[in-house]
């Protein structure tokens, strides 16, 4: 890994790549397809933050094909065989895609030097989490499945959960053609599209909490949840994904909870001020977020290691929108893995 010292330590970051797709796509019909000079710069761009970054396990959201995140990954010294996106992939025999990338949505990612021991997409929403949308019907399926991959951290397992949720943004409906049936301007019925998109980020917010636990639920394998959670960390459907807040009341919930990795950071104190990752309408917030498990707390009996430090990479989102390469800052926590 390129490490120091010799330690057992390495770096983990999630990013928001903010529709990155091959040249000359159509990703929406709407938004034009990047030339060959827009991508080029998109690629550029992107290789310039996150090689800041020294990633060694990199999350990205909003990918639409997996030969431009292989272009990135080669430009940050991985290898193309080490990106796993299987709902973005351009190979002709994958079940996904038919090798036309991501369609209608983009897809969520993982970049690892760690060898994987288990991918797994969660497309079904879990039965116990099923909402019935207003005017809509039942939530059953991921509109972004995340993604879980298994990997070795030097001989040491450890599952990492990337998750892009669904936006605050107005769920109006459509019909199959893509046409508004809603009346956008009345006030009462952006409040009830507002209410669909909280049902489902709620939905699948409670569908990733169910698969955690049973991931969690009296193992010693630790797990990091990260990703655009397109919400603060203390929304309802953010510690929908974690429940923190129930350790306070139940010790024993420890084993299931996940931990804000900025919160818990070895170095907390003079990192605090600086976490943003997005600005929305002017305000800056965090909704790209990375969680950790019992095991990266040094305080806990079953600890094998810890959150030295958490970085937030933000300084472009001051820049002029039109210089932008993504619109969310990236966040990286320095994970240090006892000896």
């Amino acid at each position: 890994m390129n490490h120091p010292e010799g330690k057992k330590q390495f770096y983990i970051a999630t990013a928001n790549l903010l529709n990155f797709a091959n040249p000359n796509r159509i990703y929406y019909d709407n938004a034009p397809a990047y030339d060959n000079k827009a991508y080029e710069h998109k690629l550029l761009g992107l290789t310039d933050l996150l090689t800041k970054a020294h990633a060694d396990i990199l999350a990205v959201q909003e990918v639409w094909d997996a030969d431009a995140l292989e272009a990135l990954a080669v430009s940050l010294g991985f290898k193309p065989e080490q990106v796993i996106i299987p709902l973005a992939s351009n190979d002709s025999a994958s079940p996904y895609t038919k090798g036309q990338g991501a369609q209608n949505t983009p897809a969520v990612g993982i970049i690892s030097r760690f060898e994987s021991l288990e991918t797994t997409l969660l497309e079904e929403i879990a039965p116990k989490a099923v909402i019935d949308i207003p005017d809509f019907g039942l939530h059953t399926r991921f509109n972004r499945p995340p993604l879980i991959v298994r990997v070795d951290a030097y001989g040491q397992p450890i599952t990492v959960v990337t998750a892009h949720l669904k936006s605050k943004r107005a769920f109006f409906l459509r019909d199959d053609n893509g046409n508004l049936l809603e009346d956008m301007d009345d006030p009462n019925i952006r409040i009830r599209a507002k209410l669909r998109s909280l049902c489902m980020r709620a939905a699948e917010a409670a569908s990733i909490r169910m698969s955690i636990v049973e991931r969690l639920h009296h193992t010693r394998e630790p797990l990091i949840l990260l990703g655009d959670m397109n919400d603060v960390t203390s929304s309802v459907t953010t510690q929908l994904m974690t429940e923190t807040g129930e350790v306070n009341y139940d010790k024993s919930m420890r084993d299931v909870a996940l931990f804000d990795a900025a919160r818990i950071q070895a170095r907390y104190g003079w990192m605090k001020d600086m976490a943003y990752t997005h600005i929305h309408q002017g305000m800056p917030e965090v909704i790209d977020q990375l969680f950790v498990s019992e095991e990266f707390l040094p305080d806990s009996k079953f600890s094998l290691g810890q959150v030295e430090r958490v970085d937030y990479f933000n300084d472009h989102l001051k820049w002029d929108y039109v210089d932008r390469v993504t619109d969310h800052g990236i966040i990286r926590a320095k994970i240090r893995l006892n000896d």
